[in-house]
């Protein structure tokens, strides 16, 4: 039965990359079959496995062609280790609210049963920090079952994380979503993994994984490629195997308890984050 996850966290953390790195090792290393639906309106969250090319939208086919044209042979594609790859796109800048046309691509991707062919994991890749709206239907819909949150030990990203976990506990009962675990794309802060542990075991989460900082991750992006596609045999390209591996075997999944703006304040003080 097809895994489906999404993948949260705030604007500029590094949610797409690792997310791409992610399914790249799954599909690379343990061979399972991949897609990944990008929930961002920059379209953005696909292009390491296509070589650097941005797909053209489901929401542009709409618009230049007709929900008929709209179909999976046009806007789904196939990037390395046969990930398939398709783009819910966005309105026109300032027409439109983009999180509808999240709403509208999911339905269309369902419509064609294309989440249940042949397939493992499903990974929906949501805008930055934003759980309303259309942004929010992955988690008050139950159209993924499985939510990350990828964080850094800094007080934005926990802001961020925090707010999305009090998105998830509203919406948790009603459709049956849970958060799987907080990954930590690192910033090397001050203190950062004990930080993170800390933040997880608040919230009633696990810090499913901590992922180092390493200039590889830009040197495979310059080059259009994933680390895993770039060099599967470097540093970086085990520590995507390794957060692959636990997302595979995960067994751990809850409803989040959010912290209060108090409490996560303190937490920061604690760690010397704010004075």
């Amino acid at each position: 039965m097809v895994r489906k996850i999404a993948i949260y966290g705030k604007g500029g953390i590094g949610k797409s990359t690792t997310q791409q790195n992610t399914a790249a090792a799954m599909a690379h290393f343990y061979d399972q079959n991949v897609m990944i639906h990008g929930c961002d309106p920059k379209a953005d969250s696909t292009r390491l496995i296509l070589g650097g090319k941005m797909q053209v939208t489901m929401m542009d086919t709409l618009r230049e062609e007709g929900e008929e044209a709209c179909t999976p042979e046009n806007v789904v594609e196939v990037g390395y280790e046969g990930i398939k790859c398709c783009e819910s796109g966005g309105p026109e800048p300032g027409v439109g609210c983009a999180g509808r046309g999240v709403i509208t691509a999911i339905t269309i991707m369902e419509m064609y049963g294309e989440y249940e062919k042949d397939l493992d994991f499903v990974f929906f890749d949501v805008l930055g920090d934003v759980v309303c709206g259309g942004f929010a239907m992955p988690v008050r819909d139950g159209k993924a079952e499985e939510i990350y949150i990828v964080a850094s030990g800094e007080m934005m990203a926990l802001y961020a994380a925090n707010n999305i976990c009090k998105g998830m506990a509203k919406y948790a009962e009603q459709s049956g979503v849970r958060i799987g675990g907080i990954i930590c794309n690192s910033r090397n802060v001050d203190g950062e993994l004990e930080l993170m542990k800390e933040f997880c075991d608040k919230i009633g989460t696990q810090l499913i994984h901590f992922v180092p900082r390493d200039n590889i991750v830009q040197k495979a992006e310059f080059n259009k490629k994933s680390v895993i596609e770039f060099d599967d045999e470097c540093n970086q390209a085990n520590e995507y195997k390794t957060l692959a591996e636990k997302i595979i075997n995960n067994e751990n999944y809850a409803i989040p308890t959010p912290m209060t703006m108090d409490e996560l304040e303190d937490l920061v003080v604690k760690y010397g984050l704010i004075d």
